[in-house]
């Protein structure tokens, strides 16, 4: 059946509770790059310097990592859709008061509980979606799926055309949004029955026993230092206006989408996963080496670029995540991201600082280094990476539980 048919099942024609927990959906990965344009005024309206302010993506991840221990046990024990509305709360009051802050302590805090609640509603949206839609599993992921793109491609849109006007609006404004996805799934989402078995908090970990989810999570973990390298280090390096920097990366966050959804999927049926990935994660690296050595126009370029990268990587470490390993899936997810968000939380810290030791160009030469040690990891333990990864089709997290973005 095809996802798109408007018949009964289609992704057109889905029951309320799907719509309301998918547009939610959107709201919370627009949060992710939401702040991305509007850094330099931040650090400005704060008085701060590019480290400092790299830090609201440092506490954030970091928070978030720290949360894949905790998701599936809360979602597992309360249900999932209490676990979305604890997480839409958090989100909606941390943001608020993210847009209330005087100085960039304050706002680096209010980030860590706006994770937190990120990381509960994010890590339970598609199991929530999955069990409420009409006609499969097919229609549900792909609208999720367009839903984690479109966030990602809007949220720099949204948060330049607010932080034009103040840095402060946009915190404000996703607060609100995210008071709306409340008040929809409070309406429209029934509860769904809860896991048969529980999730404790050690058992995301006991998962990285097994050597080819530890190996997809170590690669991971360097290519995502990449990953957010790009995403916190280069508007500094950028300095545009809010308006453009938001356009860079609304046509960055466009390309992330389109490759994760539609390129990804055929690359890896007609190659296998691993060849993909390790030649995806080659190329982002001479990207972003580009990147960092070449004038404005090529950076601007690059950075672009570097979402078609992205969006192929983070698709096919998602399905060797899910089918790596006999752990079910929503454990092995969570042992995954713990792993590598870890480096999304180093990368904004560590890059503006490698500039301030030794020069602009050096943060990216860090990045093209992780990228191709990602690369090698994948390499080396092709052989444990190879299970129900290159000789199946694209899986995808549609049991109950967590699933693996929180991208």
């Amino acid at each position: 059946m095809d996802p798109f048919d408007a018949g009964a099942g289609g992704i057109l024609r889905q029951p309320k509770a799907v719509w309301a927990t998918a547009g939610a959906s959107v709201v919370a990965f627009m949060g992710i790059g939401l702040v991305d344009p509007i850094l330099p005024s931040i650090a400005q309206g704060l008085d701060a310097s590019a480290s400092q302010v790299s830090l609201l993506f440092t506490s954030y991840f970091l928070i978030t990592a720290l949360a894949m221990l905790v998701t599936g046990f809360v979602s597992s024990r309360i249900g999932g859709r209490r676990t979305l509305l604890l997480g839409l709360a958090l989100v909606v009051v941390f943001a608020g008061l993210a847009g209330t802050s005087d100085t960039v302590g304050q706002l680096v805090g209010y980030r860590a509980g706006w994770g937190l609640g990120n990381a509960l509603f994010v890590s339970t949206a598609l199991a929530v979606i999955v069990g409420a839609a009409a006609g499969g599993s097919a229609a549900a992921i792909l609208l999720y799926e367009s839903a984690l793109g479109l966030g990602m491609a809007c949220g720099p849109l949204v948060g330049a055309l607010l932080g034009d006007a103040s840095w402060r609006y946009p915190f404000f404004g996703t607060a609100f949004l995210m008071a709306i996805g409340f008040l929809c799934i409070t309406a429209f989402l029934k509860e769904q029955p809860k896991p048969t078995r529980r999730t404790s908090l050690l058992d995301p970990v006991k998962a990285l026993g097994h050597g080819g989810l530890a190996s997809a999570a170590v690669s991971a973990f360097f290519y995502n230092y990449t990953f957010f390298t790009v995403l916190a280090f280069t508007p500094f390096v950028l300095n545009m206006t809010p308006y453009r920097s938001g356009a860079v990366f609304f046509a960055w966050g466009v390309l992330l989408a389109v490759f994760s959804v539609l390129v990804a999927p055929r690359m890896q049926k007609r190659f296998g996963s691993l060849k993909v990935l390790g030649g995806s994660l080659v190329l982002l690296a001479a990207d972003v080496l580009v990147l960092g050595y070449g004038n404005h126009t090529a950076a601007v370029v690059c950075t672009i670029l570097s979402g078609a990268f992205i969006g192929v990587n983070n698709t096919v470490y998602t399905e060797l995540a899910l089918g790596v390993s006999d752990a079910p899936r929503p454990v092995a997810s969570a042992g995954y991201n713990f792993v590598r968000w870890f480096a999304a939380a180093a990368a904004p810290y560590f890059a503006p600082k490698i500039e301030e030791w030794t020069d602009v160009h050096i943060p990216f030469v860090v990045a093209a280094v992780t990228a191709v040690l990602g690369a090698v990891v994948v390499l080396v333990r092709r052989r444990s990476l190879t299970y129900e990864a290159e000789e199946l089709e694209p899986r995808h997290a549609t049991e109950d539980g967590v699933t693996v973005f929180a991208n």
